[in-house]
């Protein structure tokens, strides 16, 4: 790793010295290249506002296989009766702001406007990507993460159409088969994620698997909107899904 980033990663403590509920350490700031750093770590910030900014590395860790995915059957029925329009990175800005709305069981959110404008900024240098599902030309639910080399950190997804969330993971994950991801992080165990093929790791076998992803791509050059002394190139390529053939398809 390039000299800053190496820095702010090792400002980080070993994420085996976490609290047993997953937590690490507190304080630092968001900014992009710190966001990265500890991502490449297997840390991930996770706070709600007047409190510190307090960073996790959970043991076990909930993955998705992308050869094992799968959808409840009546999901797919549904799915392929009406599906969805799905783009990437079309409104990332809705998707993260819909996150961040109030949940059905009345629990405030983690996403502060410190989180939303951070994640954000990550978007804007092609780290951070949305992927929509959309019904008559509104937006029906999402999702978004973060992309380091062959990993991709799933953050979080809302729905306000039955069936719309699922959609936009099994284009998500159908964009990491294309792109030949290695890992899609999901970071805690949910029912949700757990009925399509979720499994929990280890912690120390987690770190194996984030670090054979990260090394299998190659690290880019900085292209202008990268951001400064990262190891690992941005996405650069634009995509565009097919409801028919259930695909991605490169944008020339």
């Amino acid at each position: 790793m390039r000299g800053v980033f190496a820095e702010l990663a090792a400002q980080f403590p070993p994420p085996k010295t976490a609290r047993a509920d997953g937590l690490l350490c507190a304080g630092g700031d968001l900014r992009p290249e710190r966001l990265l750093a500890a991502y490449s770590r297997g840390i991930f910030p996770w706070y709600e506002e007047g409190l510190p900014i307090l960073w996790w590395a959970p043991d076990p860790r909930c993955v998705l296989p992308l050869d094992s995915f799968r959808l409840p059957s009546r999901s797919a029925r549904a799915l392929r009766r009406r599906p969805f329009e799905l783009t990437l990175d079309a409104a990332f800005g809705q998707v993260i702001r819909a996150c961040a709305g109030p949940r059905a069981a009345g629990n405030g959110t983690w996403l502060t406007a410190e989180m939303i404008a951070a994640y954000e900024r990550l978007h804007a240098l092609g780290y951070a990507h949305s992927v929509e599902a959309w019904r008559d030309g509104s937006l029906a639910g999402g999702l978004y993460g973060v992309a380091l080399g062959q990993a991709f950190f799933g953050e979080s997804m809302f729905h306000r159409a039955s069936e719309a969330s699922r959609a936009a993971l099994a284009g998500l994950v159908a964009l990491l088969r294309l792109r030949g991801a290695d890992l899609l992080d999901c970071q805690q165990q949910t029912p949700h994620i757990m009925r399509m093929g979720g499994v929990m790791l280890p912690r120390a076998s987690f770190l194996e698997r984030l670090a054979r992803a990260l090394a299998a791509d190659g690290a880019g050059e900085p292209d202008g909107r990268q951001a400064e002394s990262v190891p690992w190139a941005p996405w650069k390529t634009g995509y565009a899904y097919s409801a028919i053939s259930g695909s991605w398809t490169a944008r020339s």
